[in-house]
């Protein structure tokens, strides 16, 4: 076939296919624009999920009347100059690309006024051709109105989901703009009717309580840590008790750019390690801040992806900040009463304890907001947490311990695994694993997976007390392992240890898998008979840990009854 030039309309299309993908793409483009032009108040509009209209007006600085056409060609900005200057991009949009590229697609009008001028001028396009142009009277700022998105690209439009769904990729959109910039006042009206509003008071807060609801802003730790670079973090995350099944309320913030990054997700993922069960995953807003020749954004025409010039000092950056104030500030949960009263539950309640694995016993919840003074209890903090007394041990599962402000009900197994945890982390990092050998060498067969993995980390597995060799094809020569109790075998200790090193994502993640393996195998169980001393002992070296408050499966180890709710309960007060 010959080699041609494209039709100019052609070509304006594919671009178009490049930037505005969606109603939502044309929305965050526009939006874009007005953060760039300093606007402190955003309103969109959207009609028919934004294929029929999408308007966003701005209070920015405008645009001036001689430049309103030129901003329609494609390559024009304001933003950049020479090629030098893509080495340190400040602001959200450079491309100049999106007003041609949402014109190509669309009816579009566009009417402005610069701040200090005394008459604003208009423009409208259809399909990327200038139709009318002229002087018109406006408010200061800008105002661009796009109708009959994809009209003349009927293919594209197949493709897009129903009005609500894009509706929704708007809404979504509007509101991670108002948690990147949160002294900015945002409105975003949906078919005539306001759907989201925010303050912009600067507060990040106040940002969270109107996108997420107030009650999700209780459980949430603020977030601060600066790097020697140059770079920081700041925001904030939810505490372990509360928790998603997802990874769609972790956002982060690049230079005040909502981004997707793994690299920034892993860090978060690593340092919720051990705070929380697996398959749950937190609410984070988190902004970061580097220089912005440390950073490439102009990975993808949407801007959304990053690639970092230096990545461990960012990883370390977010990980460090968020696990310490994950340690520092998590709370140990409060239990309250599911019913109004204990006096209206049965009378066998007191030996009606959960089986193996609840937190709570039957009639008792875990109460994941913090309380009020003299509301009946409050989270309390891992500092306070200190001096219990073991009053004895309920079901062969809990130890029943009073302590500040209240009674403490500990699982056992949990516990004991925290404990254990940190204790075989600890010995392994100082190559002195408690590792016992075995009087015969006991073969084990193993799958062809299981042999690439233990081919990768045996060095660490030796390091937690894992020694052996091979033994002719998929088998393996075991002579010791990890001390665990008698009714685990060293095949199944083994094994387990593969299974979960084939999922690790690095050294790091490879010696908290193994170290919590370990624990697990030789914690005490549930139904566990203890003595007073053996619970007291256990409880003194929980105190002792560095993260008490969960087992590294991310259980938690402890609830607390308060004084308080303890004296509500019994008509005291």
């Amino acid at each position: 076939m010959p080699i041609r030039i494209l039709d100019p309309a052609v070509a304006a299309q594919i671009a178009a296919g490049e930037v505005v993908e969606r109603p939502a793409s044309a929305v965050k483009e526009l939006v874009e624009n007005s953060l760039d032009a300093g606007a402190t108040r955003v309103t969109v509009e959207v009609q028919g999920g934004g294929l029929d209209v999408i308007r966003v007006a701005d209070d920015g600085e405008g645009i001036p009347a001689l430049d309103m056409a030129l901003a329609f060609e494609r390559h024009a900005t304001s933003k950049i100059v020479q090629a030098s200057d893509l080495h340190g991009i400040a602001t959200l949009g450079f491309r100049g690309e999106a007003l041609p590229s949402i014109a190509a697609v669309a009816r579009v009008s566009l009417t402005s006024r610069v701040r200090d001028a005394q008459q604003g001028a208009a423009i409208r396009l259809r399909w990327g051709v200038v139709e009318a142009q002229g002087p018109a009277g406006c408010p200061s700022g800008t105002v661009v109105t796009v109708e009959g998105l994809f009209e003349n690209v009927p293919a594209r439009r197949k493709f897009l989901r129903s009005a609500t769904a894009e509706t929704s990729r708007v809404r979504h959109l509007v509101e991670q703009f108002a948690l990147a910039f949160p002294h900015v006042r945002f409105q975003l009206l949906q078919d005539g009717r306001e759907s989201f509003r925010t303050q912009g008071d600067g507060s990040l807060l106040t940002a969270l309580a109107q996108v997420y609801g107030a009650e999700v802003v209780e459980h949430l730790l603020e977030v601060r840590g600066d790097q020697q670079e140059g770079g920081r973090t700041w925001g904030y995350v939810s505490a372990p008790q509360y928790h998603r099944a997802n990874r769609g309320a972790i956002n982060f913030y690049l230079n005040r750019r909502w981004v997707q990054s793994r690299l920034l997700l892993q860090a978060v993922d690593e340092s919720y390690r051990g705070f929380l069960m697996e398959g749950r995953h937190p609410l984070a807003a988190l902004h970061l801040e580097v220089p912005p020749e440390e950073v490439d954004i102009n990975v993808h025409p949407t801007k959304r992806e990053v690639r970092f010039r230096h990545e461990g000092p960012v990883f370390t950056l977010v990980l460090r900040a968020v696990r310490e104030t994950l340690v520092a500030r998590s709370p140990v949960p409060v239990v309250t009463p599911e019913v109004a009263s204990f006096s209206a539950l049965p009378q066998q309640v007191p030996a009606g304890f959960p089986p193996a694995g609840d937190a709570a016993p039957p009639g008792l919840r875990t109460d994941r907001r913090e309380q009020k003074e003299g509301s009946g209890g409050s989270l309390i903090p891992r500092a306070q947490v200190q001096g219990l007394r073991v009053l004895g041990q309920a079901s062969g599962t809990y130890i029943v311990a009073e302590g500040p402000g209240g009674v403490y009900l500990i699982d056992q197994h949990a516990a004991h695994e925290r404990v254990l945890f940190e204790e075989v982390g600890a010995r392994a990092s100082q190559r002195h694993p408690d590792a016992q050998g075995l009087l015969a060498p006991v073969t084990v067969e193993l799958e062809p997976s299981q042999v690439e993995t233990l081919d990768t980390w045996k060095e660490l597995l030796a390091q937690y007390g894992f020694e052996g060799e091979p033994f002719g094809g998929r088998t393996y020569l075991l002579r010791s392992v990890p001390a665990s109790r008698k009714d685990t075998s060293p095949q199944a200790l083994l094994t387990v240890a593969l299974d979960m090193l084939s999922r690790a994502r690095g050294p790091s993640e490879a010696g908290d898998s193994l170290a919590a393996s370990i624990a697990c195998h030789r914690a005490v169980r549930a139904g566990d008979p203890l003595t007073q001393d053996e619970m007291a002992a256990l409880v003194r070296r929980l105190e002792q840990a560095a993260a008490p408050h969960s087992c590294p499966h991310g259980r938690p180890t402890a609830v607390h009854l308060s004084d308080s709710r303890l004296e509500r309960e019994f008509g005291r007060r």
